[in-house]
């Protein structure tokens, strides 16, 4: 049976090759500390750092190796918002939640995001693509609402806009691509 993630109480497959890489790497920063309860915040941080986020395998390996039930693990990275149980995607979507970005529409496009996504705040798209957050003021109260769009500020985000900026990541046809698949219709 392959190994799990938690994605709102529903499990998924791993990626290929991605268990290995998570047992390696919690492995590596295990023989860096002591194996004691005290020090499973720093390892959880240096785990998440190589990983970009927080696996059910990582936490049981680390739970195994410090002697704590995996529910102390689960119970303690889902109480600090610092860790991710999720992988990021591809594209990080981050809507601004400060005061002036909510009260023009930041919920709105937040919602319009988890619509077209198929996800919630917090969670990644199946293949990856898309992770999206909630995050507070990002200092742009004049453009608001605002979303951060790997890195980019995009401002004044209407629902139309959020499809525009969905859009922008779909791969056009390859030029004559439709010209060529009218002529195979044509030929039958």
């Amino acid at each position: 049976m392959p190994s799990i993630h938690v994605k709102r109480g529903v499990f998924l497959p791993l990626l290929e090759g991605e268990e290995e890489l998570i047992r390696k790497s919690v492995s590596g920063v295990l023989q860096e500390y002591e194996a004691a309860q005290e020090n499973l915040i720093p390892i959880l941080l240096q785990v998440q750092e190589m990983l970009g986020y927080l696996p059910g395998p990582a936490m049981e390996q680390i739970a195994a190796a410090l002697k704590i039930p995996a529910v102390d693990v689960y119970g303690l990275a889902t109480f600090y918002n610092q860790f991710r149980l999720h992988p990021p995607g591809k594209h990080q979507l981050k809507v601004c939640m400060g005061t002036a970005c909510y009260m023009v529409g930041g919920r709105i496009a937040l919602e319009c995001f988890e619509r077209r996504l198929g996800i919630k705040e917090g969670e990644t798209t199946p293949g990856r693509e898309f992770s999206l957050e909630r995050v507070a003021c990002v200092g742009c109260c004049t453009m608001a609402p605002v979303v951060v769009v790997d890195e980019q500020v995009e401002g004044k985000v209407t629902p139309t806009r959020v499809d525009g900026i969905l859009l922008s990541f779909e791969k056009p046809a390859a030029p004559g691509a439709e010209a060529a698949g009218q002529k195979g219709e044509d030929a039958s």
